[in-house]
C-alpha cells in the first residue's frame, strides 16, 4: 500500500471578513445581515484540522463614520462564527480597525502591522502565511508584511480590481474553499 502524499497546510491565514467570508453587505450592523459565503466552513474547518492559525482582520470604518459602534460590530462578528459551526473561537486573534480610510491609523489595511505582529507573537514562518481578501488593501497588507496574499473574486466578470490584483501579481479564485484547494494538493 502506498503511502498518502503529504500535503502543506499554511501556518496561518489572516482573512478579510466582507466579501471574503460573509457577503459584502456594506456598513453590516445588523447580525441578522450576516450570509456565509459558500464553501466557508469547509475551508475553515479544513485548516483548522491541520493546525493551520486563522487570523480575522477587518477593516471597519463605519465605526469611524458614527454608523454603528464596536459592540455591533463584535455582534456580527459572533453570529459569524455561530454560523460557521465550528465552536466559539476559530481565530486566534481578531483586529477590527474602525477608521475612515481619511484617517490616521495604525492597523487599518494597507497596513501590515496586525500581520507582522501575530507572525513574530506567534512565532509563524512568513513564508507558509497568507493574506485572503477580496479588495486590494487586503492584498497591499499581506505583501508588505512579507507574506502570500490570494484574492477573492466570486464573478471574474465584475472583477473591478483586475487591473491591480495583476499588477500585484495576486492569484484569484471564486471562494475561499476554491483557493485552499488550489493551495493544499
Amino acid at each position: 500500500m502506498a503511502t498518502p502524499a503529504r500535503v502543506r497546510f499554511p501556518a496561518a491565514v489572516f482573512l478579510d471578513r466582507d466579501g471574503t467570508l460573509i457577503e459584502d453587505r456594506h456598513y453590516l450592523a445588523d447580525p441578522a445581515g450576516v450570509a456565509i459565503l459558500p464553501g466557508v466552513p469547509e475551508a475553515l474547518g479544513r485548516l483548522r484540522a491541520a493546525g493551520t492559525r486563522l487570523f480575522l482582520f477587518t477593516n471597519q470604518s463605519g465605526v469611524g463614520r458614527g454608523y454603528f459602534t464596536l459592540a455591533d460590530v463584535a455582534a456580527v462578528n459572533d453570529r459569524m462564527v455561530e454560523l460557521f459551526g465550528l465552536g466559539a473561537d476559530p481565530f486566534t486573534a481578531v483586529c477590527i480597525a474602525p477608521e475612515r480610510p481619511d484617517e490616521p491609523s495604525v492597523y487599518r489595511k494597507p497596513s501590515p502591522r496586525f500581520i507582522t505582529e501575530m507572525l513574530a507573537r506567534h512565532a509563524l514562518d512568513p513564508t507558509a502565511a497568507w493574506m485572503i481578501g477580496d479588495a486590494p488593501s487586503d492584498w497591499e497588507a499581506g505583501i508588505a508584511a512579507g507574506i502570500r496574499a490570494a484574492a477573492i473574486v466570486a464573478d471574474p466578470a465584475a472583477d473591478r480590481h483586475r487591473a491591480r490584483r495583476e499588477e500585484l501579481g495576486v492569484a484569484a479564485h471564486p471562494g475561499l474553499l476554491d483557493w485552499l484547494r488550489a493551495v493544499v494538493r
